[in-house]
């Protein structure tokens, strides 16, 4: 008897999973319901609220948006895999060190647009931060203490490549590693 599922494998938080799912799933729903990670928040249905981001082969989408079926054989990172409590991500560090939330809910999906967003412009004004974050809506905060977790998790990303570049210039004694 046939079911009308489809199978699907995706590679979350680097670990590659598979399931049958509703060709009508949305991925949020595959990454909360069959995969139980629940840090990817569901808040408004209508892809406004941006608290469901996650990043789908480095990019921050809305995974509302995304049907399971659509993430076949592509790479999705949740904020379940920036970092742990040892090894905090610069941008989940930030959010510790300044405040960056308050009741938390939209924090998932302010982190993952933060990480693309940091990727794409590693050293970016208040206001290009601010436009770079619109997609998420956080109903509690003014954005300042974000605004200022996002600054602190660039310098922060500074450092740790300035701290690659010389450990590479370095690494055989002469400068630039030639």
């Amino acid at each position: 008897m046939e079911t009308g599922k489809v199978n699907v494998t995706i590679t979350v938080n680097g670990t590659r999973r598979s399931a049958e799912v509703e060709p009508r799933m949305l991925l949020v729903h595959f990454l909360r319901d069959q995969l139980g990670l629940v840090g990817t928040h569901i808040g408004c249905d209508t892809s406004q609220c941006g608290a469901c981001t996650v990043l789908l082969n480095g990019e921050a989408v809305k995974s509302c948006t995304v049907l399971a079926v659509q993430a076949d054989g592509s790479e999705v990172t949740t904020v379940e895999g920036l970092g742990d409590l040892e090894n905090l991500h610069p941008v989940q560090e930030g959010f510790w060190e300044k405040h960056g939330l308050q009741c938390g809910f939209c924090t998932p999906g302010v982190m993952m647009t933060a990480v693309e967003l940091l990727k794409q412009n590693p050293n970016p004004t208040e206001r290009e931060i601010r436009e770079g974050l619109e997609g998420v809506i956080c109903r509690c905060t003014g954005y300042q203490n974000i605004v200022r977790a996002v600054q602190y998790a660039a310098a922060r990303l500074a450092e740790e490549e300035g701290r690659r570049e010389a450990a590479a210039a370095g690494s055989d004694g002469t400068e630039g590693g030639r």
